[in-house]
């Protein structure tokens, strides 16, 4: 998903568009929203499991399930580093923006 990336200052940046939120991409796929880039040491995978129609008939998350997953772990089963749930998509993508922020933190 995240290819065509060149370094500056230190970090990697995408030579593809994508949405970015607070500084990292954000890629929807069906139920899963992926954040962060494959370039840096996690990035973070949040999945909508339940939602609800509102009056205008908009679909509103109402539980999402966030992992934070290593991205140069080759084993799938050891990737996911940590996991929770939250009840709204701005509280799940504010845990995720606070793991990838202070991902390396964990490790040291």
């Amino acid at each position: 998903m995240w290819i065509g990336y060149h370094e500056r200052k230190g970090r990697h940046t995408m030579n593809q568009e994508f949405l970015m939120y607070r500084g990292y991409p954000l890629v929807r796929s069906g139920n899963q929203i992926y954040y962060g880039s494959m370039s840096e040491p996690y990035v973070v995978m949040m999945e909508i499991t339940q939602q609800h129609q509102t009056e205008d008939g908009i679909s509103v998350a109402d539980k999402i399930r966030v992992y934070q997953i290593a991205t140069r772990e080759q084993n799938p089963m050891k990737a996911v580093k940590k996991n929770s749930e939250r009840n709204s998509l701005y509280a799940a993508l504010d845990l995720a923006g606070a793991w990838l922020k202070h991902g390396d933190s964990a490790e040291k």
